[in-house]
């Protein structure tokens, strides 16, 4: 099975350029399965349903989150009534949508897609690992192929959760930073890895907001209204090829289109 994820996209710069090379990527890596980290689709915060249906609509299979999907208080009754839009399965019981997707791929092949939300440096919600022992232990046997979205700021964070659920999943691929990172790895017992695909979305910027804001709010720790750049869009992605019988990793790509 080759999954294609793709990293936190970015306000309409991000979205242009997901519509734009997402077919194409999908027929070069012959992909069965598309998740993307939608949690700041919406003008740099949040995702909206019209916004979630569009990406659906594009051949998108899995919207995954973090800290932002919270940000339009629309997509709250949304995230009951679609199961392929995840928030983070660590917030506290009760809080709507859910953080697990098993479903079939087009091909009939299972899959798992499970979203965490790390705590350093973040509001401390519940534990990120025993949450990920409690929910995979809920995904039936016979889906081999398990992918995590660790949506975590601290580097070490989620490469305990690599080495963590190493052998227990197929990938664990990091987001929230915007940065990609160059240390994709096969761990040892078949878990694909990298700390951070980074953004899809405007690079002239700040982790996708306008230069000038965030110099200014630096400079004066005043807080200020916060606008998402549109300049100099790039899409990073990861393509993981997996066994489907083992679910096993079998090799991890970066990707990046300008």
């Amino acid at each position: 099975m080759n999954i294609l994820y793709i990293g936190d996209t970015v306000g309409s710069a991000g979205r242009t350029i997901v519509k734009h090379y997402l077919k194409e990527l999908q027929q070069a890596h012959q992909i069965d399965v598309t998740i993307l980290n939608c949690e700041n689709a919406a003008a740099g915060f949040g995702i909206t349903p019209k916004i979630a249906d569009e990406l659906f609509d594009w051949g998108i299979d899995v919207l995954t989150s973090g800290n932002h999907i919270w940000d339009k208080k629309e997509i709250i009754p949304y995230l009951g009534k679609n199961s392929r839009i995840l928030r983070p399965a660590n917030y506290p019981a009760g809080n709507p949508g859910q953080g697990v997707a098993v479903f079939k791929t087009r091909a009939g092949e299972d899959i798992a897609v499970l979203n965490l939300q790390g705590r350093v440096f973040m509001t401390p919600i519940d534990d990120p690992f025993r949450v990920a022992d409690a929910e995979l232990a809920k995904i039936p046997a016979h889906v081999k192929v398990r992918f995590v979205d660790m949506h975590a700021e601290a580097t070490s964070e989620k490469v305990a959760m690599g080495w963590y659920l190493d052998g227990r999943v197929s990938a664990v691929v990091g987001s929230h930073t915007h940065i990609p990172t160059a240390d994709e790895t096969i761990l040892p017992q078949g878990t694909a890895y990298q700390t951070d695909a980074g953004m899809t979305g405007p690079f002239d910027s700040v982790v996708g907001v306008l230069r000038d804001q965030i110099i200014q709010r630096f400079l004066t720790q005043i807080p200020e209204r916060l606008e998402t750049s549109s300049q100099d869009a790039r899409l990073n992605a990861v393509v993981i090829a997996v066994d489907s019988e083992t679910g096993k990793a079998r090799k991890i790509e970066r990707i990046q289109r300008k």
